[in-house]
């Protein structure tokens, strides 16, 4: 089931986010009287986010101290955002959903 959750930015405009909300046990359905259809968060977007950026900052930063490392590093990651939980790192199954890209760019050598 899905439903709209209200998020308040910095500048003090909002942004709606279409967000998965499990379904009910037992047969029961939410109901919600006209004006409520919206759900409000208890964070501003960016409070959201702050979460999930020290899981985003460790993974660049691990990659950064391998041993050879990469000339390029591209990480995605889905994000899930949730009106109670702010932003979390979406979940494929039980493990972390990361893609990861690392690059080696050849040295070309000296004459």
């Amino acid at each position: 089931m899905k439903r709209l959750v209200e998020f308040l930015l910095e500048d003090g405009s909002t942004m709606l986010v279409e967000v998965d909300e499990p379904e009910p046990e037992g047969g029961v359905v939410k109901a919600a009287r006209p004006g409520e259809l919206i759900t409000r968060s208890q964070q501003t977007f960016d409070q959201a986010l702050e979460k999930v950026k020290p899981a985003a900052s460790l993974v660049i930063q691990k990659l950064r101290a391998l041993s050879d490392p990469p000339d390029e590093i591209d990480v995605e990651f889905g994000l899930k955002l949730s009106a109670e939980s702010g932003a979390f790192i979406a979940a494929a199954g039980i493990e972390a959903n990361y893609r990861v890209t690392l690059k080696w760019k050849k040295q070309s050598q000296a004459a």
